[in-house]
């Protein structure tokens, strides 16, 4: 397996794409007819973070303990009455996302009421780099919507999460004043942690994200009756690691078993984050955790 580690530890256009075409292909070929064999790229987004493909030896000294999960806050510029749980992709950090976001809009992401928490995934084997080190919230047995789910390791994840939820809470947030959301594979373990083990939650939001044609997330929704959280996704049209469809068929999946949903096709868009994208992110957010609670 190829290895290739940039040196920059802020994320640029150069270094976003440079991540998008290296990272995971496993040789698919692009709309070019070029064909991208197995690399991995990483930028480094803080000093100390494991170059992805590290040994275990190598990323041991850097791997959270279980349960302890490392994260960034931006704190509210006000009074603290709501909080968003954002998801980075797989082999990013949470400060990795959080500067990709602040490179993408120019500032950081920050509001008057709402904290802001990007977790960092511990470093863990993850079997499409073939056993290597990364930086990744479940392992997956390859990178495709039509295999099985690794239910194990996302099982273990939703419980470390949970307690980050749980201390929202114990800090005077209620759960209806939660969002769960990420990019890519982030995006993916919010909807298993919503709509699996936290549907009291405001929304869900899922960035270039996807789930497996069977996901535990489907026969959960098919058991219960409860209300569901909206889902606010967006999908890059030219995304060839997480295919446009695969988010597609999720969000169609979602809205048959009752999730009221929204799914925006963003032309022109590969794996990545995009102002736009964001900025109609930003916006939805607002609408569901409103300065003011309605109940107040």
């Amino acid at each position: 397996m190829g290895l290739l580690a940039l040196a920059n530890p802020r994320p640029t256009l150069q270094s976003t794409r440079l991540r998008l075409w290296c990272h995971l292909f496993q040789g698919r070929p692009r709309k070019d007819g070029c064909v991208v064999c197995l690399v991995t790229c990483s930028s480094r987004p803080f000093p100390g973070a494991p170059v992805l493909g590290a040994t275990p030896e190598e990323a041991g000294a850097w791997m959270a303990a279980p349960g302890a999960l490392q994260r960034s806050v931006v704190a509210p510029s006000g009074r603290h009455s709501a909080s968003v749980l954002f998801l980075h992709g797989s082999g990013d950090t949470g400060q990795g996302i959080r500067a990709w976001i602040k490179q993408v809009l120019n500032q950081d992401w920050s509001f008057q009421h709402i904290k802001v928490i990007y977790p960092t995934a511990p470093a863990r084997p993850y079997t499409p780099m073939r056993g290597s080190m990364s930086t990744v919230w479940f392992d997956r047995y390859k990178i495709s919507n039509d295999c099985p789910e690794h239910i194990e390791t996302i099982d273990s994840m939703c419980q470390d999460l949970t307690s980050l939820i749980d201390d929202e809470v114990k800090n005077g947030i209620r759960k209806n004043r939660i969002l769960l959301g990420g990019f890519s594979m982030g995006g993916g373990m919010a909807m298993h942690l919503a709509y699996r083990r936290h549907q009291d939650v405001a929304g869900v939001f899922a960035l270039s994200s996807f789930l497996n044609k069977n996901s535990a997330v489907y026969q959960a929704l098919t058991k219960n009756e409860r209300e569901r959280p909206e889902l606010f996704q967006c999908h890059g049209t030219d995304d060839e690691l997480v295919l446009h469809s695969w988010g597609e068929e999720t969000n169609q999946m979602l809205k048959s078993l009752g999730v009221p949903t929204t799914f925006l096709s963003i032309p022109n868009l590969y794996h990545e984050l995009n102002k736009s994208e964001l900025e109609k992110l930003q916006a939805w957010i607002l609408k569901k955790l409103p300065e003011k609670p309605n109940d107040e």
